[in-house]
């Protein structure tokens, strides 16, 4: 007797059913969402963060599913043999994940050399899609064709419909979002997070002829009337959905802390809303079409409107939970409850009706998914690169209510249900404020508003007068109240380089740091900023500095910049990002570090600096022990001596040689410029030196390293955003505590100067521990009260010590018209202490 083929075998067994069908279901949506974040993460390594390659990466993963679906997936449904072909494609998906997995890395160079360190947009969009949607279009396409191939395999059983099918694909889709979210990725990183979905895979492919066995029922005949209504309706649907999550995305990102949980959040709410519709399509059909495209308009009224509440929800349900992790996390996810819950739940419904009446007509789920499909990769560019940056959020809701309008019947474009939404529409258009967010303080205003395709850029000015630049609302990127303390993060690590001629700085904020920078007639300074509105408003910030034609700003992705980049610089300095925020772990991790060491010249400079107010110790200590992978010599430096600020700085150089007692000399005597920003002496700079390697060795040795592959900070940092666990001075205070500095550890030889300069630093942590509960007063004798003692003590440990000295001069002076007597003296004390330095002798001496 003759051996059986596999698909006569299969259609001799009934299988196991319709619920054994849909958990393939469940874990190819697992699999294809996981595998979707993976890619999509590793897209933004390759290629950047810039709007046209994140949503260029986004549209290829969606033209790949388009074309698999419309091709291998109507080829599928017209073979005999649909469980042979979905096992295929479920065995590809996982073998070219494993492919990825291996080599993706390789891949990723060459896309970032491709594209280039400063591409133009067009540029960039063509290489980001083409070479994604080339390299994913194997695992892609395949994905596209699974759900095609399992209905047709299972067509007329009962409980294996269209939207039975599509709701427990989806539904798979967000335990993918939230179980790599938050365990997968934390846990065991990227490659092997996609290996388990690879798994996932292959097991399904393993599985498919057991669970699919049974006769294929017989086509249905193709109405070609049908086609002319449910084909448009499909494609439109796709675009106008994938737009409505664009624009709630966009402007939850000024309410929401915008870290890789806020993304995850969103992205289940979205997924369970549309598992749900379809569901309820399955089990209860809607009435109309025409009824669910009404309604879906007026849904998206409605979610969108709940944007303009989005601040006061979140606050009042922080304020129900407490200031506690879980209690931000419940924030996040009721704010994308209520612009999701009720769109998606008709989005669902709708898909799986018109996907229904699809297959009913003959038309075939494949042609029906990858219309659908195709819809969706267009909305990125639509949406995100066009509407939204030319016409604001409010405009395009409305676009997207009209848009479901529009796809109503003739009839029902005449009834008073749809005059009543489209007058909704209208009248938000016309009536309602912007969805722009901006928290001015008390007595401010604002001065500048730039509203782009990735952000809202804003600059406020306090009652003071003050300017502060805002990124989507979030605690201010800088200011002009901080110029001092900008400016020292660019001097520090310059006065470090014996002679310094070219410099890269990564990230541009204000643009304080670079301009200041900038001033060095001998030096010429690259500055690299993701943010185009961020370039543009950083002029307001830098007026006043003289560069001439010194300062170079690129608008790109820093991380792609460094790694396609041929030029060698003498001193890099990367800006104090927040390492919570979506991207900005990929900053701080070993391969990146690595590569910036590429970019030094010979005895070349590298400073990272760290925003210690808005990290945790165990992140630092990752973002250590990255560091020190690359540069193991590495000091760590303080920035200014901020309590409420303080950011520390690793330096790393090339070679790792230090400079000599002559060489330091001749370098503070070189830059006349450097004591403007408090750099008058050598005990200035070198006592801002609070680590040694050996410290450093021991802070970071039992800490892992943020890497590409395993992103600790991304999904480490934001606990410290969404419930704060201390305060940064506590922070600041233990970390001095766990660390010390040897003479022969510091970039330069210190020379005679090393018992002043061991003093100069005692004496730093000793005025850091006196202002730990300090209370500001405009009071000053109240002030005096609490840091007089304190502060006299420093000066006497070490004379040298300035900041110590200047704010007791100020204060003697603010006392000398309440108290004449009591100034003098305190005056007389700095003298004595100091008597070098002119400012204390000169108001002792002074008209009385």
């Amino acid at each position: 007797m003759a051996a059986l083929t596999l698909d006569e075998r299969s259609a001799r067994r009934p299988g196991l059913g319709a619920p054994a069908a849909l958990g393939l279901m469940l874990a190819s949506g697992f699999s294809g969402l996981g595998l979707q974040i993976v890619w999509t993460r590793q897209g933004a390594l390759w290629l950047g963060h810039e709007t046209a390659a994140v949503l260029a990466v986004v549209a290829a993963f969606f033209a790949g599913l388009a074309l698999g679906a419309s091709t291998l997936g109507a080829w599928l449904e017209r073979s005999a043999r649909p469980v042979r072909g979905y096992a295929f494609c479920e065995a590809l998906i996982g073998s070219w994940s494993l492919v990825l997995a291996a080599f993706g890395a390789q891949a990723g160079g060459w896309l970032a050399a491709l594209a280039g360190p400063a591409p133009a947009p067009a540029w960039q969009w063509t290489v980001a899609f083409a070479a994604t949607f080339v390299l994913l279009l194997p695992a892609t396409a395949a994905m596209g064709a699974t759900l095609p191939a399992l209905q047709r395999a299972l067509a007329g059983r009962r409980g294996a419909s269209v939207a039975a099918l599509y709701a427990a694909n989806t539904a798979g889709a967000v335990l993918g979002v939230l179980l790599l979210a938050f365990w997968l990725l934390p846990s065991i990183g990227l490659v092997r997070s996609a290996a388990v979905c690879a798994a996932l895979n292959l097991g399904c492919a393993l599985l498919a002829p057991a669970v699919l066995g049974g006769p294929l029922a017989p086509a249905p005949r193709r109405d070609a009337a049908a086609a002319a209504s449910l084909l448009p309706r499909l494609a439109a649907t796709g675009l106008l959905g994938i737009g409505y999550e664009v624009i709630v995305v966009r402007v939850l990102g000024q309410v929401a802390e915008d870290t890789v949980y806020t993304f995850a959040l969103l992205l289940a709410v979205y997924l369970v809303g549309s598992a749900a519709g379809a569901a309820w399509q399955a089990r209860r059909p809607a009435a109309s079409v025409d009824g669910l495209l009404r309604a879906l308009a007026a849904a998206c009224l409605a979610g969108g409107a709940s944007l303009w509440f989005a601040p006061a929800i979140k606050a009042a349900v922080l304020a129900a939970g407490g200031a506690s992790y879980g209690a931000a996390l419940a924030a996040e996810a009721v704010l994308a409850l209520a612009a999701f819950v009720l769109p998606t739940l008709l989005m669902g419904a709708l898909f799986a009706r018109l996907a229904e009446q699809g297959v009913a007509a003959g038309l075939g789920l494949g042609r029906l998914l990858g219309l659908n499909t195709l819809g969706a990769a267009v909305a990125p560019l639509v949406f995100g690169v066009g509407l939204l940056p030319a016409a604001g959020a409010k405009v395009a809701l409305a676009v997207v209510a009209a848009g479901y309008l529009a796809l109503a019947s003739a009839a029902a474009l005449r009834s008073r249900a749809t005059w009543a939404v489209g007058a909704a529409a209208g009248a938000m258009v016309i009536a309602a404020p912007a969805l722009v967010f901006v928290d001015l303080p008390p007595g401010g205003r604002l001065l500048a508003l730039h509203e782009g395709a990735t952000a809202t850029v804003s600059v406020v000015e306090d009652a003071g007068g003050s300017a502060w630049l805002k990124i989507d609302n979030r605690a201010p990127e800088g200011s002009s109240a901080t110029r001092w303390a900008d400016a020292r993060q660019a001097w520090l690590p310059l006065l470090l380089h014996p002679d310094p001629r070219r410099a890269l700085f990564l990230g541009l904020g204000t643009g304080i740091t670079a301009a200041s920078a900038a001033e060095d007639p001998r030096l010429t300074v690259d500055a690299v900023e993701l943010l185009p509105e961020v370039a543009a408003l950083s002029p307001r910030f830098t007026a006043g500095f003289a560069t001439g034609d010194r300062l170079r700003l690129v608008v790109a992705d820093a991380r792609r910049h460094v790694r396609a980049s041929r030029e060698r610089y003498d001193l890099v300095v990367a800006d104090n990002v927040h390492p919570a925020r979506s991207g900005s772990g990929n900053l701080l991790t070993a391969e990146h570090f690595a590569a910036v060491h590429e970019r030094l010249a010979a005895g070349g400079l590298f400073c990272q600096w760290l925003p210690l107010h808005q990290m945790d110790l165990e992140s630092l200590r990752s973002v250590v022990r990255a560091f020190r992978e690359v540069w193991p010599d590495a000091v760590a430096v303080l920035a200014t001596n901020s309590l409420d600020t303080p950011v520390l700085g690793l330096i790393g150089r090339s070679g790792g040689t230090r400079l000599s007692p002559e060489a330091l000399h001749r370098r503070l005597r070189s830059a006349p410029q450097a004591s403007r920003w408090g750099f008058d002496d050598e005990f200035a700079l070198l006592g801002s030196v609070i680590a040694g390697p050996r410290a450093l060795a021991r802070l970071s040795a039992d800490a892992a390293v943020n890497s590409d592959d395993r992103p600790f900070v991304a999904y480490r940092a934001p606990r410290l955003s969404y419930a704060p666990d201390s305060r940064p001075r506590d922070r600041l205070l233990a970390l001095l505590a766990a660390l010390d500095v040897a003479a022969d550890e510091l970039p330069a030889d210190p020379g005679a100067l090393a018992p002043r300069l061991a003093a100069y630093r005692q004496a730093r942590d000793r005025f850091l521990a006196a202002g730990r509960e300090v209370v500001p007063s405009a009071d000053v004798r109240r002030m005096l009260a609490q840091v007089q003692a304190p502060l006299l003590d420093a000066l006497r440990l070490s004379p040298d010590f300035r900041p110590a000295y200047e704010p007791l001069v100020a204060m003697a002076v603010a006392l000398a018209p309440q108290d004449p007597a009591a100034a003098r003296d305190l005056l007389a004390e700095l003298v004595r202490l100091q008597p070098a330095w002119p400012e204390a002798r000169q108001m002792l001496d002074g008209p009385r």
